[in-house]
Order: structure tokens, then sequence, then C-alpha cells
């Protein structure tokens, strides 16, 4: 566990995998291409889920939950939406020792099955709108893997919501990005640039597709989140229809939306540095770890006792973890827990309770800079206080790392050096095949069209004809 990781200098790809291994939050599985989730990478997911189903609950969504398998059919009845996914569906044909009458796909997105549901629900206007959110895992067979952000199998939410217009729906759609805005930079801590997806990356089956994109920590692009105003196109397929105030039969126009365990792989890049983790507070499993230190038993049963003491004051208002191992030494446990990134270690010894204080030492300031002695008086508003001065110096570090990294190159020459080393605000002209060619040439593609324009006009980055807005280019994962 203690062993030290790979630099990420030498090799990023190689650090963020030694992190999630000694760390313990994910193993690779018997089956390629799948992760076992080990119980502390579970507990940071678990934090991830109560913060975002906090936001969709207080914003009128409520949770169901709807099958694994998808009627091959289905999948058929929406043409861009099959040619969309078809390289990465699972498909079974036998089940119970028999093939089956109609192959079944194993989900890679819930669209289709929903919407069968949804034409069944809507019979009025006075059905609507349907806010509807479902926690659970999808299978997307993909070619090359890499633990959180891209696996055969993954955890996600996924929202799908049915409105009586149009504006409704897109209204719904700006929502959630802003529920994941706010998630990512408060919760997180990671600043994102909120805007829509060009057409080449729009979701398969939407009539627009909008993204919430982060830095990483190697200067790549992440897409962390996404939600899709899907139009009437899915109610078409499957004739989820209702009548208005008039009468008359419509259309219904709908959402969907989602996070998935990528998140978890944002957290470690953005934030982890040579020595392992480092964890927003509002996402860590733990908060703070007390470290008692002892030489001999009368030692140990006084440090002991301050110790819980001190969780004893913390009650539910810090989650806090004494670690009371007799086998490892103090040092191994400080290694060990920068390791796992807890964002704030109490050290507490004899010379401690005989002075009333404790050692704090911050997991996101190295070395002694980081470290400060505090009366146990009043030690519970110090660590609130603490740990929200990391919260909020984690984001700013963060979007400082993104500024110092973001260019707006003025020639085609610039823009090439300037998306190997981040990312290029440049303007486009709205051309498919000025898009395809740069991520040819550059193996950059557009991340987003960011929402803040300025309005100005100028000339596309590649061919030079007049565009009237910016998109954020960069490689991505």
């Amino acid at each position: 566990m203690t062993q030290k990781v790979t630099p990420r200098s030498k090799d990023y790809s190689r650090w963020y995998t030694d992190v999630i291994q000694k760390a313990e939050l994910a193993d690779y599985a018997p089956v390629k291409g799948c992760m076992v989730i080990r119980p502390y990478g579970y507990a940071l997911w678990e934090n991830i889920q109560q913060g975002l189903d906090r936001r969709f609950k207080a914003t009128g969504h409520v949770n169901a939950y709807f099958p694994l398998f998808i009627p091959e059919s289905f999948i058929k009845k929406e043409a861009e939406h099959v040619e969309g996914f078809s390289p990465e569906l699972a498909v079974v044909t036998h089940g119970g020792g028999k093939k089956l009458d109609e192959p079944l796909i194993v989900r890679p997105t819930s669209e289709t099955i929903i919407n069968a549901m949804y034409a069944k629900w809507v019979r009025s206007w006075r059905d609507l709108p349907i806010l509807i959110n479902q926690w659970c895992n999808v299978v997307r067979w993909e070619m090359r893997t890499r633990l959180f952000l891209r696996t055969t199998e993954f955890l996600w939410q996924e929202g799908h919501t049915a409105h009586a217009t149009h504006e409704e729906a897109e209204e719904e759609a700006l929502r959630i990005l802003d529920v994941y805005a706010d998630f990512a930079e408060n919760d997180a801590a990671i600043p994102v640039i909120k805007g829509r997806k060009s057409d080449a990356e729009r979701f398969a089956g939407a009539v627009r597709s909008y993204t919430i994109e982060a830095m990483m920590g190697d200067k790549r692009a992440l897409q962390a989140g996404t939600s899709h105003n899907l139009g009437d196109n899915f109610a078409r397929a499957f004739g989820t229809q209702y009548l208005d105030r008039n009468n008359e039969l419509r259309y219904v126009h709908q959402t969907s939306w989602g996070v998935s365990t990528r998140m978890v792989g944002a957290v470690i890049m953005v934030h982890g540095d040579d020595q392992g983790l480092i964890l927003p507070p509002r996402l860590a499993p733990h908060q703070v770890v007390i470290v008692p230190i002892w030489h001999d038993e009368g030692e140990k049963a006084q440090v002991l006792a301050a110790a819980e003491a001190i969780t004893g004051e913390f009650g539910e208002a810090v989650r806090c973890r004494v670690d009371d191992r007799e086998e490892y030494s103090p040092g191994w446990k400080f290694n060990d827990w920068e390791m796992r990134g807890v964002p704030l270690r109490i050290e507490v010894g004899p010379k401690d309770v005989a002075k009333g204080q404790v050692t704090l030492a911050r997991r996101d300031v190295a070395g002694r800079e980081g470290k400060s002695s505090v009366p146990m008086e009043g030690l519970v508003g110090r660590v609130q206080e603490m740990l929200d001065e990391i919260q909020n110096h984690l984001f700013a570090k963060a979007l400082k790392f993104r500024e110092d990294n973001t260019s707006e190159p003025t020639d085609y020459e610039e823009f090439k050096v300037a998306v190997e080393n981040g990312f290029a605000r440049s303007y486009w002209c709205g051309s498919a095949a000025c898009e395809a060619t740069i991520k040819d040439e550059t193996k950059a593609t557009i991340r987003c069209i960011p929402f803040d324009q300025d309005g100005k006009r100028g000339n596309c980055i590649y061919c030079g004809h007049e565009a009237t807005e910016k998109a954020i280019f960069a490689r991505a994962y």
C-alpha cells in the first residue's frame, strides 16, 4: 500500500492506474474490460450518487427502475439511435438453454424501453411532465478500456423525461446541465465548461446535446456529464402521444441525461498528485482520519481516549475514522491515508494530550506548510472551516490550471500546438468537414460550443470562412 506510484510526469496513464489500485478504489475483473469497484471506491461513488440524487429530487424528479434487457426490435425503431450504438451492443440470443424468439440487447442506455412504457402511461396533457431518473448499470462493448473512464460495464444514472412541448423539453435539458455543473463545481471541486455538442458529437437520436467539459491533470478533456433534448424522435418511433388541452393528438417531447462512474475518474485526475489521491471533502468517504501515536500501554490508553473524545464531538458533522491499527507505524499510516486522499489528518500523541492540542495535516498542501497545531477546544468548528478551505482551494487550483492551459490561437499552426498542450478556444464555421479534418490531423475534437460567447465574429481556425461562435477543441478521454 505504501509503495510510491509512478510519477505523473513519467507516465500519466500508469500513474492513474497505480493510484486506483494502491488506494483500493477498483481492480480488474475476470471479464475483460470490466472492473470490480472496491468498498473505498464504492463509498466515493455513493457520495457522488447522494450529491446528485439530492439535486434531482429538489427539482421534482423521482427514481424508478427499468429492465436490463431490451428487445432487439426496440433498438431498431429509432434509426439514428441503432446506428450510433450498434458497434457497442451486447446481444443475448439464448436463455434457459433455448434460442430466444427475439434477441435481447443488454442495456446500453434506456431511451427505447422507457419509451415503450411511456407510450402506455401517457394519455393526456394531465399525465405530463414525467420526470423519472434511474440508477443502474449499462453495458457498451468498448474496444479500449480504462478503469472508471471507459469500461464494458459501468454504473450511472440516466434521467428520462417527457413534456408537452419542445420548449419545455429544452428548458429541462438546460436545467439538468446546470444541476450537473453545480455538482461538479461545488461537490467535486471540478471547474467545468457548459455548452452544446456539435452535430458530429451529438447523442445518437437527439436533436441537441449539451455537456459539461473538464480539464484533467494531463491537460486532456473529459466529458463529465451530458443532457440531451430528444425532441419527438423517440416519441414518433414508439407512438408516445397525448391529447392536448384542445383535444388534439400530439407527440411528447423528451430529454435524457446522465452522469456515470466516469466522475470518479475525473476526481482522481483533476486533484491527484504523485502521492496518490486528493479527495474534495464533500465527496471523501472519510473527511478526517485521526492517527493516535503512543509508545507504551499507558500512553496508548491516554491518546485513544482523546481520539474517542474527538470523534464524539464530531458526531455526524464530520465523517471521521480513528486509525488505531497496532500492526502499523504512524508513518506508515500517514502514507496510507495520503494515498487514499483523506482531506485532513489529525495527529494526537501524549504530548498533545498534555497540552490540550492536536496537529492538523492538510492533504492538499504538502510538507510543513500544510501542518498546524490547534487547541482541542473548539476543534469541531476549526476542522469544518479547514475542510471548507480545502474544498475551495482544490477548486481554485483546478480552475487556475485550466485557465493557464487554455489558449486562443490566431492561426492553424498555433492551433495544432495549442491542442497538444491543453484547450484551444477558436472560431469554427460550423462545417462538419472542417471538424472532421481537424480531428484527423490533430486528434482534437470539439468538446463543446460554450454558452458564454462574446457575440463577435471571426474566421474559422481551419478554413478561414466567417464564423459566429468559438468552440473548445481538445484531445479527450
